[in-house]
């Protein structure tokens, strides 16, 4: 176990969670939950736990059973291709609107954006900024460089 490798993990979730939700927060979309590690059932067999997530709403207490509309996942060396291939897939399919994959060692964020029904790469790096759009007027203005 790579110890200092699992608290940078923690710290990055924990940061990511903080801005999100001030972002969300200060614009009163009070509806919107900025949450780590919630299990999101897709499908009866499928049972995924992103990272972190935004979502509102939710038909039961025990998981997350609607689509969110923001998905991140911080990747290490033990789930960078579950969260680069098969996780990236569900969501897709699932339709998340936005897909973040956060990787920690390099310093490195890419944000995937759904649209037509596929991801594409919409930025990527370590410093940048960016807003995300989840309708209804609902947006929040995420400064990467915050998360580091």
């Amino acid at each position: 176990m790579n110890t200092a490798f699992e608290v940078r993990h923690q710290e990055i979730t924990t940061k990511l969670c903080g801005e999100l939700g001030i972002a969300v927060k200060s614009k009163g979309f009070k509806h919107l939950i900025v949450s780590p590690y919630i299990d999101y059932v897709v499908a009866e067999n499928t049972v995924v736990q992103p990272d972190v997530l935004i979502y509102s709403g939710c038909t039961n207490d025990a998981y997350l059973d609607v689509t969110p509309p923001l998905v991140a996942e911080v990747i290490s060396s033990h789930t960078a291709i579950k969260d680069k291939y098969a996780k990236y897939n569900i969501y897709e399919k699932q339709g998340v609107p936005y897909y973040l994959i956060i990787n920690p060692e390099a310093e490195i964020i890419q944000v995937f954006v759904l649209k037509d029904g596929e991801y594409i790469l919409k930025q990527e790096g370590h410093d940048f900024t960016f807003l995300f759009e989840f309708g209804d007027g609902c947006s929040a203005e995420i400064d990467f460089n915050e998360i580091w």
